[in-house]
């Protein structure tokens, strides 16, 4: 594909945390967000590795469904054998999320995958819509309609993911695929940030920042201004108007098809 996309992506280790455990790549036509868990059981290894599988495919222009779903399997392997190489890793675990522009029956479509509470956002002029579903404690409390979205942000089990990598059997990963529209704007990130930013200030700054690089910047220093309570990470990917022709240009309405049913 000849489209070309535009990312910035940043990351910081917050105001509270003494290690970094997120992890992000972006680069040509997939960016990904991991968060690290386990704490002195390394989750920043777990985030590094299960970057470091996406990485083979960072300089791909002809992705597909089936690169994206081998990366995942790959990711979730490594994080179990260095567990098995190290026994004090026994227990680290990751989120990961992304999106990646992958050929589809011949022509580009976005894909969106998700496992944990990392998330993908849609930005645009109507608004911010989130496009993962969290795999977390407070979200299985606010679809049984237990809690409220509002409840849910200060919950004590806010931070408490229910479906990660490093696991065995490995976690079934939420997968859309739905056609790209021109100008579309996505923000990657970790919890840190949404944990501190209400959903009008993360449309804002990334939708009016002069560049992804400049609104992944100013995402992640507001949130560590706000209180800066986990790490911070944030990756922006635009499609710029004109890389689409006008047959392809086709609005988003929302996730369309769900990728293991699709790829089997």
């Amino acid at each position: 594909m000849a489209v070309q996309l535009e990312m910035g992506a940043a990351s910081h280790v917050g105001a509270v945390r003494a290690l970094n455990e997120d992890a992000c790549l972006a680069a040509a036509h997939l960016a990904v967000v991991a968060d690290g868990m386990g704490g002195h059981a390394r989750g920043d290894v777990a985030s590094r590795l299960t970057v470091d599988a996406f990485r083979p495919l960072a300089g791909r222009r002809d992705l597909s469904a089936d690169d994206v779903r081998r990366a995942v399997v790959a990711a979730n392997a490594a994080l179990l054998a260095d567990a098995r190489e190290h026994p004090d890793h026994d227990g680290m675990g990751t989120t990961l999320t992304g999106i990646a522009l992958i050929d589809h029956f011949g022509s580009p479509h976005w894909l969106v995958f998700n496992v944990g509470d990392s998330r993908v956002y849609r930005l645009s002029d109507g608004g911010i819509r989130l496009l993962t579903h969290d795999h977390s404690e407070v979200q299985e409390l606010v679809d049984a309609g237990r809690l409220t979205d509002e409840q849910a942000r200060v919950h004590p089990l806010r931070n408490i993911v229910t479906r990660s990598l490093g696991s065995d059997p490995a976690p079934e990963v939420d997968v859309w695929i739905f056609p790209p529209a021109a100008g579309d704007t996505f923000l990657l990130c970790s919890d840190g940030l949404t944990n501190e930013l209400d959903d009008a200030t993360i449309l804002r700054i990334g939708r009016d920042s002069a560049s992804p690089e400049s609104g992944a910047a100013r995402l992640v220093a507001a949130a560590v201004e706000a209180g800066g309570r986990d790490n911070v990470t944030a990756v922006l990917v635009r499609l710029p108007g004109a890389d689409l022709a006008d047959d392809t240009a086709l609005a988003t309405t929302g996730p369309r098809a769900r990728f293991l049913e699709d790829e089997r």
